[in-house]
């Protein structure tokens, strides 16, 4: 990832979604050049100089106190997780705080297995920033085994859906919102890992290979990981709407844990209780999930 460029395109496309009314400012008629806010209004509302915002949307983030960028991130009406993004890029070109690089691990401890193998009730599983599926228990493993039906390992739940569309598109019932959030997280972790290798590769991949993919990175939309609800339609559970926390690991950094679970009583409840019964007689090693390195 060109980070010059990224942060050029990152900036102008969230100062192209913002329509003066918006901001609180005028708007003079409807004969504006530019879609959005002009970059001297930008630098209004972020109390800097039409000169300083200007480089700093083309590329120019290096020693950008935290106060400009809190400022710049007001200015746009940045989100928590543009926000994030938008601090990233400016330590990956020397901005507050140094450049903090982060090797995502492709490998789980064997303590972390037991935990998950801990959990019987929930599907369960760990994954890096790149949706690398790194380890999961046994509900999870029968959970999700459309997405691990790929003899690729590690399985990657972005290739499931951007180069299996249609399986995809069966297995998860809100599909166009599973797609934006997975290019949009993807997008979140170049900004924090832009020189991670095999992050490139799989960008590189999708961009080759998915018409569907393009059109989402090109949106330049960030996303946190964080709980909410997946629905899936499995294909000897059925239905299923789960509730999902994802959780960052703090001793493992860059590795997410996945829990999903369901309120007792309902029939997502009894739809993971076939699954488990059915998961018994499909056991596979552990091993055959997990990344190999």
């Amino acid at each position: 990832m060109d980070l010059r460029t990224e942060i050029k395109e990152f900036l102008s496309s969230r100062r192209a979604r913002i329509a003066p009314d918006r901001a609180g400012l005028p708007s003079y008629g409807g004969n504006r050049r530019v879609k959005g806010l002009r970059r001297e209004e930008v630098a209004l509302l972020a109390g800097v100089s039409v000169d300083y915002y200007v480089r700093m949307e083309r590329g120019s983030l290096g020693g950008a106190s935290d106060g400009v960028l809190d400022a710049l991130a007001s200015a746009l009406q940045l989100d928590e997780a543009e926000r994030d993004h938008l601090f990233h890029l400016a330590r990956r070109t020397g901005g507050p705080g140094g450049p903090r690089r982060r090797r995502p691990a492709v490998t789980v401890r064997p303590a972390l297995q037991r935990v998950l193998d801990a959990l019987t009730d929930a599907p369960a599983w760990i994954c890096n920033g790149r949706y690398d599926v790194l380890a999961v228990n046994r509900l999870a493993r029968a959970l999700f085994s459309p997405v691990l039906a790929d003899t690729r390992r590690p399985a990657n739940t972005a290739r499931f859906v951007y180069l299996e569309p249609d399986a995809a598109a069966e297995f998860f019932v809100d599909y166009d919102r599973i797609a934006c959030d997975v290019a949009a997280k993807l997008r979140m972790e170049a900004g924090r890992n832009p020189h991670d290798e095999e992050l490139i590769a799989l960008v590189g991949e999708l961009s080759t290979r998915s018409d569907l993919f393009r059109q989402r990175w090109a949106s330049r939309d960030v996303r946190l990981h964080r709980s909410g609800r997946k629905r899936v339609d499995h294909p000897v559970a059925g239905r299923l709407d789960l509730d999902v926390e994802s959780m960052e690991m703090p001793a493992e950094p860059g590795l997410l844990l996945n829990v999903y679970t369901a309120p007792a009583g309902t029939a997502t409840a009894d739809g993971l209780a076939l699954l488990a019964s059915w998961a018994v007689g499909q056991e596979r090693p552990a091993t055959g999930i997990r990344a190999l390195g």
